[in-house]
């Protein structure tokens, strides 16, 4: 019974010594890290990520593949290409030459809903931005300032009141001067140049509006459908 409590005494010692050694260590290590602060107290600290790195607008271009911004393709607010967000509707402060708008509507199907999330979703799968590869373009970056003016307002409660403002945001987008070439004559009814504008939809029915838009803005066109299923 003495051996076994000799034995006991002795490991207890050493547990001792061993916290004893820990702590020593860890007041030599902040007394060294208290040093070497006191030692470099004239150096001037890092004022968080380098300028360079953040997103500017037509500025800090990376080099080689045209993109206007260095994040990765899992960050960032979802625009459609990483194109510069304006509130068009809200505001006509910021001109454009394309404008892409979305519209969410899909109440006048006859089976499954679910493209009023359209918009929403192409602008996910167009977040990696505009440049392809093999041919080393980025059609963003041409002649043509390019926006993402969001999306019409739409509601889901009304078919009749949803189309009419689809046509009224539609056509308050198309009827404004351009950021290019705004005094230049065009094919418009007023022969001027019109902005382009790309409409993200939504089910079939978003091109009845559509075309009453365009109508109004060019007189009578033609019509070229692609209609796919999955």
């Amino acid at each position: 019974m003495t051996g076994i409590l000799e034995q006991v005494e002795i490991r207890f010692s050493h547990i001792k010594l061993a916290v004893m050694l820990t702590r020593s260590i860890y007041v030599l290590s902040l007394a060294a890290a208290v040093l070497a602060h006191e030692e470099h107290h004239d150096q001037t600290p890092i004022q968080g990520p380098h300028e360079g790195l953040w997103y500017k607008p037509y500025e800090n271009r990376i080099p080689g593949d045209g993109g206007t911004q260095a994040d990765s393709v899992f960050s960032g607010i979802s625009t459609f290409g990483r194109l510069p967000y304006f509130p068009c509707l809200a505001s006509d402060q910021e001109k454009y030459d394309i404008a892409f708008i979305g519209a969410p509507f899909d109440t006048a199907t006859s089976y499954r809903p679910g493209a009023r999330f359209g918009p929403q979703g192409i602008r996910q799968v167009r977040f990696s931005g505009g440049y392809n590869v093999p041919l080393d373009a980025n059609p963003f970056n041409s002649w043509a300032k390019i926006l993402d003016c969001g999306d019409i307002p739409v509601t889901s409660y009304d078919n009749a009141y949803a189309i009419q403002q689809i046509e009224q945001g539609h056509n308050l987008l198309l009827t404004r001067p351009p950021f290019t070439d705004a005094q230049k004559p065009g094919p418009s009814k007023l022969g001027k140049t019109l902005p382009r504008i790309i409409t993200l939809g939504g089910d079939h029915t978003i091109t009845l509006p559509l075309l009453r838009s365009v109508v109004a803005a060019y007189g009578p066109v033609s019509v070229i459908h692609f209609d796919s299923h999955l």
